[in-house]
């Protein structure tokens, strides 16, 4: 079926099941299917998409984006980038005088000074300004989250890995990616909470599991969240 709302169109399939509510559901490859109870009328199954257009559309997209992998970034005005789970603007700053190139987020946009307008200055301004708020949050949550353990880490570092988010090792050193500070707040504390896990149990067995559940009983949607959006955690 097709419909128009809002300016746009939509394409959906609906299947009609023995289930008690109507369920929207968008697969990799970002098309929309509408599963609903025998009986349901087409005036349901609309009204639903409608309550929940933007956000399916936002979904469909994502999902079709996630098929073409990373895109080359463009070092310039208006390029987006993941910042705390959100997408924002950069906005370049030329200015001699400064002592470093750096960052500063506003809410709105990111705010890059350079001594000169180059795409490797950018980048690597873009790049120190990532690891150091992953530190600074990474701090914040194993600060948080301390409480539940009776060991500490005894030194925690940030990493360019291509393979791992975080990693624990015997002498409980904890080592996160910067790109994590792309990721949304409950996702980070997600990552800090398995890797302390991993000061009591340094594989991942049933008891290492059972203590992350008991900390965060959410946690597979962080993963969840990784799992689908590691693809644009790009500078």
């Amino acid at each position: 079926m097709i419909h128009s709302y809002l300016g746009e169109t939509m394409r959906f399939e609906i299947k009609y099941k023995n289930r008690k509510s109507i369920g929207v559901y968008i697969d990799v490859y970002g098309n929309v299917e509408v599963q609903a109870p025998k009986g349901t009328s087409d005036e349901s199954v609309i009204q639903l998409l409608e309550e929940k257009w933007i956000l399916i559309q936002q979904k469909s997209k994502e999902m079709k984006d996630r098929l073409l992998g990373p895109q080359e970034k463009v070092y310039d005005h208006g390029e987006s980038f993941l910042y705390l789970g959100n997408t924002y603007p950069i906005k370049i700053h030329q200015d001699s005088t400064i002592e470093q190139d750096h960052v500063v987020f506003d809410d709105k946009q990111l705010n890059i000074y350079v001594k000169q307008f180059e795409g490797e200055r950018i980048k690597q301004a873009l790049k120190r300004f990532y690891y150091q708020q992953c530190k600074a949050l990474v701090e914040k949550s194993i600060r948080s989250y301390q409480s539940n353990f009776k060991v500490k880490p005894r030194s925690i570092r940030i990493s360019d890995s291509q393979s791992t988010w975080g990693t624990c090792d015997s002498n409980l050193q904890l080592t996160f990616n910067w790109r994590l500070a792309m990721a949304p707040k409950n996702v980070i504390d997600y990552v800090v909470v398995h890797e302390m896990c991993h000061m009591v149990h340094m594989n991942h067995d049933r008891s290492f599991w059972r203590l992350v559940g008991k900390i965060m009983p959410g946690y597979k949607d962080q993963e969840n969240w990784l799992a689908l959006s590691n693809w644009k955690m790009t500078v």
